[in-house]
């Protein structure tokens, strides 16, 4: 009984993960226009060097803007 709770629940696991494939990329650096962009949430910035450094609350309050009407929905 434990083993086939154990199966289930990898198996939930398991489903719920994405391939990773061209196509399915967050986020893009590109140096040479100097801009990061997330796909996600299409937020981008010239600031490349700040994200660099770290400095990613935007792109966190893009996102959870983007999606915060998913969480409610389900």
């Amino acid at each position: 009984l434990e083993l086939e709770k154990r199966r289930a629940e990898q198996q939930k696991i398991e489903a719920g993960k994405k391939k990773i494939e061209w196509g399915s990329q967050i986020r893009s650096y590109v140096f040479d226009d100097r801009r990061v962009k997330d796909h996600r949430t299409n937020y981008q910035t010239s600031n490349v060097q700040a994200v660099m450094d770290g400095d990613i609350d935007e792109f966190i309050k893009a996102y959870l803007m983007e999606f915060a009407g998913e969480s409610e929905q389900d």
